[in-house]
């Protein structure tokens, strides 16, 4: 049975629903792709906002790509204090009750009325890949970071579709305490 995996840290980044790119960017506007992620059919746009909240200003958050359903905001807990925000750590798509922010761009401004998180932990995984480690889609597990500053991370979400490609995702707050970078090997231990 496999145990490991690579981990990838996430860095704050913004995924806009179609209505929001126009307002930013303007009327049929596209966005430009920057460079593939690493699950299929994701990438980083060119393009940046400026997300505002009512303590402070990061300016510059990355746009990915594709368009989404609903605009979705993910930041660090550390970002969070920045904002005056307090973004709860959720599951991608929970947004209900999440809190909102004002996202400037070029052409426009939005004001969310929710769509603020910080992303819970998370691995993606082929259904090939969740067969080899005998785990199934929405299992909670834990894995395991060696190294230095080695540590356990608990709580982990397993997300399974044939669409994913294997890998841990967490958020750059957590990367920097477990002192890992991307692509390194972490371990399943369930």
């Amino acid at each position: 049975m496999r145990k490991e995996l690579p981990i990838a840290l996430s860095n704050r980044h913004v995924h806009l629903s179609e209505e929001h790119i126009k307002v930013l960017f303007g009327e049929g506007y596209e966005l430009t792709k920057k460079k593939d992620l690493s699950q299929p059919g994701q990438f980083a746009a060119e393009e940046k906002v400026d997300l505002v909240g009512p303590k402070g200003t990061i300016k510059g958050v990355r746009v990915l790509g594709p368009a989404r359903k609903e605009t979705q905001v993910e930041i660090s807990l550390t970002d969070s204090f920045k904002l005056g925000v307090k973004a709860p750590v959720r599951n991608s798509g929970d947004l209900d009750g999440s809190p909102g922010a004002k996202l400037v761009g070029p052409n426009g401004e939005v004001e969310l009325e929710k769509g603020v998180i910080a992303a819970a932990r998370h691995i993606h995984m082929h259904t090939d890949d969740a067969e080899e480690f005998g785990v199934k889609d929405k299992d909670i597990v834990k894995v395991k970071v060696g190294g230095e500053r080695g540590l356990v991370f608990e709580n982990v979400l397993v997300r399974v579709s044939p669409k994913y490609a294997l890998e841990m995702h967490v958020d750059i707050d957590e990367g920097n305490a477990a002192g890992v970078k991307n692509g390194e090997m972490v371990e399943l231990i369930k």
